[in-house]
């Protein structure tokens, strides 16, 4: 429209983006460390709702800075069209990620410190994020994976539904060997083990 584009604007512009930004992931934290924990939510739906609630704080901040500058919101409605078009073409994986993101955030299959298994990745969830989702492996490496990949594809949620999980373990054994007295062997050992619950028993 008739607003000006010049250096001075542009520079306003970027330092308002990086303040926001700032604010918002401020406003996030303030919300998990001092508000959210009070509440009877897990850590998962306090995550959760600080991120959706941040998302929506830098939404509403974005559009009051688009207003206070005098840039009229209705001059945006090409630019969202364009805007359309290249999320159709190029774009596209990048919003496929941010609305899984989304939906997992909302949905919450996948949650904070949550055992899981997609495709070849097997870990921790540590973070969720707006695009990808960072898993800890056994390894302690962290294996970013895009969001879309846990909509889209089947995954293997271990503590869903119950911290505890029976895994069931292939040994060879000579074939000389008596299979009673083998089974004794490693029912013993897995008896003995700290880390293996003695009810449901092994």
């Amino acid at each position: 429209g008739k607003l000006p584009v010049t250096p001075g604007f542009l520079t306003k512009v970027l330092v308002f983006l990086i303040a926001l930004t700032f604010i918002s992931r401020l406003f996030q934290r303030f919300l998990q460390k001092e508000v959210l924990v009070h509440t009877p939510w897990d850590t998962g739906q306090q995550y959760a709702v600080s991120r959706v609630l941040g998302y929506m704080f830098f939404l509403f901040g974005l559009l009051i800075g688009l207003q206070s500058i005098g840039l009229d919101l209705s001059s945006l409605a090409v630019v969202g069209g364009a805007l359309g078009v290249g999320a159709g073409f190029g774009l596209q994986p990048i919003v496929s990620n941010f609305v899984s993101g989304l939906v997992l955030l909302t949905e919450r299959p996948i949650r904070l410190g949550d055992r899981v298994e997609v495709g070849s990745t097997y870990g921790d969830v540590v973070r969720i994020g707006g695009r990808s989702t960072w898993i800890r492996t056994n390894e302690n490496e962290v294996i970013i994976v895009p969001n879309s990949e846990f909509v889209t594809d089947r995954v293997t949620n271990w503590t869903a539904n119950d911290p505890r999980v029976r895994f069931s373990i292939e040994v060879g054994v000579s074939y000389n060997s008596k299979p009673e007295q083998v089974r004794d062997l490693l029912l013993e050992v897995a008896r003995r083990h700290p880390d293996v619950l003695s009810h449901p028993a092994p």
